[in-house]
């Protein structure tokens, strides 16, 4: 357990520093300032019993009498008013340090919590994409969401453990400093009371591990419900669908009960468990040492304070690992970010005002080489088509382009830089992107393209003219709202083409010099394909366009068309080129009656 509790120590630390440490200081401070104000109550019982000063009270005192010497030393005399004020100002100052040592630990919560929500979007927004699209998305909704508010609830719960320890050896220091023999005695009966936790100790963590795991399952199924809601609902598959996530609700539940029980337990046994030590360790002291009870007093109010405090160490021990689990999570979450952080060069990409060449580019997934040997040269501001069957990697050569997906030096060049040179978040910013579905949030259309910069009549006259570019500028003018206009989950308050229209105009307001639209018009109907096929068409000699088709009508007046074919074999030729040399490609246009 010692070796545990360091690594989770350890674990807080890296986010925090020398912050922690302040902390238990300030409950060591507290802890100290209430024992000299328990230690003056045996002087008040000499005042008030009528005795002649307390100087005798030094037996019963042992050497905690150092509190008065110095009281007395500083010219106080001990009398029942002076011991009473005296009380009053330590335990006032205890309040005084309690209030700061809690309200730092609000704040180290605050900040732990946002230090690491920080963190983690800084990883996962440098995350490779390969290894994010292997990924558990319910993994990372939930540890993005639900685990972090476990993981705050697993820091107030470690470190309330930790400051009350403190007190704990703070108390117990204090009553071995009044009654050596007395102190040891119930220092041994507090460390067997662990035993009667250590079962609940074992339960309770597995069941919290059992929990994180759930609920990475649970998100899972909720994301995917959000995303798939239209189609579950119109099918009535929902009800299935639910039913799966009902299981999983039940399972979390079911863990969260077990670790309810486990606290319920820890908190019922800690008051018996704290008289049985303190009784037991009074009738050794009294039958077999022969003490007397007045000596007893203070390191009795010591260890009361002391065992009360450790009792509820054990009790925050056990809720914390009712949370452990969150950080077991974080800990493995974290250390797969930080082991698949994107590596990228340093040659900072201004501006694509060259060509793209692909030379000898080849690429796979477990040993299958989807993309073989292709060499493909894209000048500036060309239209490049991209055709072929499901899976010949039409998506993956886009992905590559992109950055997403990385290639061994000398097969991608751009600007004439060979591409693990270039700075790839520089390249992406010259790059826009739509693809089949939509990428539109739920907001406004204004903050839609503009992707939320301040509004200004510079901004908004620049989204106008994308919007204009992107034949979108009519029916936005159409709507009441305008681009105050709130589009929806998903863009639900728009029709398809719409949608497609307005991510193209979010593009084209960034500034981009490459224009990459994957199978755009595949999901539209025939009136807003034809919309967005004079989008391209319009867009022609101004961008440089790489257009994944599935239709090859939107494609036919590209500069030049690269058709991917399975095994990795591949043509290059224009729309009329292809026709007369390729059979498999005349097969396509024959099929899709493109005349």
């Amino acid at each position: 357990m010692p070796k545990q509790l360091f690594r989770y120590f350890f674990f807080f630390y890296r986010y925090l520093g020398k912050s922690i440490l302040y902390a238990l200081a300030a409950a060591m401070f507290v802890a100290i300032l209430d024992g000299v104000g328990l230690t003056m109550f045996i002087p008040l019982l000499k005042t008030t019993s009528g005795e002649a000063g307390v100087n005798d009270s030094g037996e019963d005192l042992g050497n905690m009498s150092v509190v008065t010497d110095a009281i007395e030393g500083v010219g106080v005399v001990l009398t029942t008013e002076s011991v009473l004020l005296i009380m009053l100002i330590f335990f006032a100052l205890k309040g005084v340090a309690k209030f700061f040592a809690d309200y730092y630990m609000v704040i180290l919560r605050q900040r732990f919590a946002n230090l690491v929500r920080l963190r983690n979007m800084e990883l996962l927004a440098g995350y490779d994409y390969r290894a994010f699209s292997m990924a558990d998305s319910g993994r990372i909704q939930n540890t993005f969401s639900n685990e972090v508010e476990r993981l705050n609830s697993a820091f107030r719960s470690y470190f309330s453990m930790l400051q009350f320890g403190v007190m704990t050896l703070v108390y117990i220091g204090l009553a071995y400093t009044a009654n050596p023999q007395f102190a040891i005695i119930v220092a041994v009966g507090g460390l067997l009371s662990n035993l009667a936790f250590n079962k609940i100790y074992q339960t309770t963590k597995k069941a919290s591990r059992q929990i994180t795991a759930t609920t990475h399952t649970f998100q899972g199924y909720l994301i995917q419900s959000v995303s798939s809601f239209k189609f579950l609902k119109a099918t009535n598959l929902i009800q299935k669908y639910k039913e799966k996530i009902d299981q999983t609700i039940r399972h979390v539940e079911r863990g969260q009960r077990k670790v309810g029980t486990m606290n319920s337990v820890a908190t019922a046994i800690r008051e018996p468990i704290i008289m049985a030590i303190v009784v037991i360790a009074i009738l050794v002291q009294l039958k077999i040492f022969g003490a007397t009870l007045g000596a007893l007093i203070l390191s009795l109010l010591f260890f009361y304070r002391g065992l009360t405090f450790l009792v509820a160490v054990q009790s925050h021990y056990n809720t914390f690992l009712g949370t452990s689990g969150s950080i077991e999570n974080m800990e493995a979450f974290v250390a797969d970010l930080e082991v698949h952080q994107e590596i990228t060069g340093s040659y900072t990409m201004y501006q694509v005002d060259n060509s793209i060449e692909l030379t000898g580019l080849t690429y796979g997934y477990e040993d299958n080489d989807l993309l073989q040997k292709i060499n493909l040269t894209i000048h500036k501001n060309e239209t490049i088509g991209i055709v072929g069957e499901s899976g010949t990697g039409k998506t993956t050569l886009v992905n590559i382009i992109c950055g997403l997906l990385k290639v061994p030096p000398g097969m991608l060049w751009i600007n004439g830089i060979d591409s693990p040179g270039i700075d790839t978040y520089s390249l992406r910013d010259r790059i826009g992107y739509v693809t089949q579905e939509p990428q539109v949030f739920s907001d406004t259309i204004y903050n839609n393209i503009s992707f939320w910069e301040p509004r200004t009549e510079e901004t908004e006259a620049r989204v106008w003219e994308a919007l204009r570019l992107a034949h979108a500028d009519q029916f936005v003018n159409a709507l009441s709202q305008g681009l105050d206009t709130h589009i929806g989950i998903n863009g639900v308050n728009l029709s398809g083409g719409q949608r497609q229209r307005i991510s193209i105009a979010r593009e084209l307001y960034r500034d981009i010099d490459i224009l990459v639209l994957d199978e755009a018009t595949s999901a539209l109907d025939s009136q807003s394909e034809n919309l967005i096929q004079e989008n391209i068409e319009s867009l022609s000699g101004s961008y440089t366009m790489i257009v994944i088709a599935h239709r090859l009508s939107t494609i036919r007046k590209a500069d030049k068309i690269l058709y991917l074919k399975p095994g990795g074999r591949y043509e290059i030729g224009t729309f009329e080129s292809l026709c007369q040399t390729s059979e498999t490609f005349q097969n396509m246009v024959a099929l899709q009656a493109i005349g």
